[in-house]
């Protein structure tokens, strides 16, 4: 989630110059390196014939593009609030509800892939009569209606707060999605829909893990594939906690602050935000980089291929300076 952190109000104060470049490039690394992981797999997977007309490959790519923006408009307001730099309301309501919507897609696509793998292995005669391009285009479909539904209804809820009673609309606060749910009312639906996201996520996944671990006793189901299901859907369960426990980031910090000192709570914020907000946002690509079969050749070759034709660009560069300065 869009994790411009509410306790660097107390964080940043008295922060010097060299200390908040410090800090935001230890974040602003891991990340910029998992958005070059995840954007060289988003090409990767429209690259080949097979990847578009497989509808897992399909879902993973939804992932990946929900993910990837999520984790760009995270460390985007991170940035912001490590400068001490307040935003506008409208501005920040944009980008907030933006993150909003990318977040909500990663864990209902999850449930649609694990649902696809259930499908697969309990019934593989239906399979390819019921997972197809047009229905998994529906099903993403689907997913981004219902997320933008709910992030239509956090706007207008919004609207309800007389921002006219203010002296200015410039946030008083950092840019972050707890400071955007002005009013009870917005605070209360906020909750209630991230409970009912993840509960209603973790019973449809988890069902389908059981679902497999009983069609794989049956004689009739192929073990290989039963198990390698079984798999896929134990990390799809370890996906899905990592972004539940990114709901918990900020009040984990803001309960901390309390008994902590500032710079050891600035290391843990660090940690944290590195573990369990940036890394979680590229376990796709690591997992599906390194696991499937198909994958993994193509997206090693375009990782190398990408490496190599930064370091010829820069050794050509280096050499018409050299050129230049003899001339």
């Amino acid at each position: 989630m869009a994790n411009a952190i509410q306790s660097q109000t107390n964080i940043t104060v008295g922060r010097g110059l060299l200390e908040r470049v410090l800090f935001s490039t230890v974040t602003t690394v891991p990340c910029c390196v998992f958005l070059y992981i995840n954007g060289t797999m988003l090409l990767t997977l429209r690259s080949k014939t097979v990847f578009c007309e497989t509808s897992r490959y399909i879902l993973l790519f939804n992932l990946l593009f929900a993910d990837t923006v999520q984790l760009a408009l995270s460390q985007l307001l991170y940035i912001l609030a490590a400068c001490g730099i307040r935003l506008m309301y409208p501005l920040c309501g944009v980008l907030t509800m933006l993150s909003d919507l990318t977040y909500e897609i990663s864990p209902l696509t999850l449930v649609v892939m694990s649902l696809e793998r259930y499908v697969a292995v309990c019934y593989p005669l239906r399979h390819s009569t019921l997972v197809t391009i047009r229905n998994t285009e529906v099903a993403i479909i689907v997913v981004w209606v219902f997320s933008s539904l709910n992030v239509l209804t956090k706007v207008i809820l919004l609207l309800h707060f007389p921002f006219e009673n203010l002296e200015s609309l410039q946030m008083k606060y950092f840019c972050a999605r707890e400071n955007m749910l002005l009013g009870r009312m917005s605070d209360n639906y906020d909750k209630a829909f991230t409970y009912f996201l993840f509960v209603s996520a973790g019973v449809a996944v988890t069902s389908s893990y059981i679902g497999v671990i009983i069609a794989a006793r049956s004689a009739s189901t192929d073990k290989t594939s039963s198990q390698k299901a079984r798999n896929t859907l134990l990390l799809h369960l370890g996906q899905l906690g990592l972004s539940l426990s990114s709901t918990i980031h900020n009040p984990l910090l803001i309960a901390m602050s309390k008994v902590l000192d500032r710079i050891i709570l600035v290391r843990i914020q660090i940690f944290l935000y590195v573990c369990i907000v940036i890394f979680p946002r590229c376990l796709s690509s690591l997992i599906y980089g390194i696991r499937d079969q198909t994958i993994r050749p193509i997206l090693i070759y375009n990782l190398c291929c990408q490496w190599r034709h930064s370091l010829s660009l820069s050794v050509i560069s280096t050499k018409a300076k050299i050129c230049m300065h003899t001339s």
